[in-house]
């Protein structure tokens, strides 16, 4: 994965508020991945892993779009805010990362 922010370590981010919040949801969702691992260990039905492959799914989709909408509402909302390259860049970003969620 590469981050192609050019964003400080020390500057909040949109979703910095509801950090603890998006961990929690992804420990929860690395745990389903565990279970289906184990699932596929143990020779369960096709169906069921399928079905808990799509939950996942749908939690991680969940996750992206809460950052998305983070993302508009503060980095690019700010960076139109402000005008100029940084801005025709936010978007430019926002835009690449909407048309991999929906590819995906």
């Amino acid at each position: 994965m590469t981050d192609s922010s050019t964003t400080a370590p020390s500057e909040a981010h949109g979703y910095s508020a509801q950090k603890e919040n998006y961990a929690k949801r992804l420990r929860r969702i690395e745990g389903q991945v565990r279970g289906i691992a184990k699932m596929i260990d143990e020779d369960k039905y096709c169906i069921d892993v399928l079905t808990q492959i799509s939950a996942v799914n749908s939690a991680l989709q969940s996750v992206a779009l809460g950052l998305l909408d983070e993302h508009l509402g503060h980095c690019v909302s700010h960076a139109v805010a402000a005008g100029g390259a940084e801005a025709d860049e936010k978007l430019a970003e926002a835009s690449a990362a909407i048309a991999r969620l929906v590819r995906s």
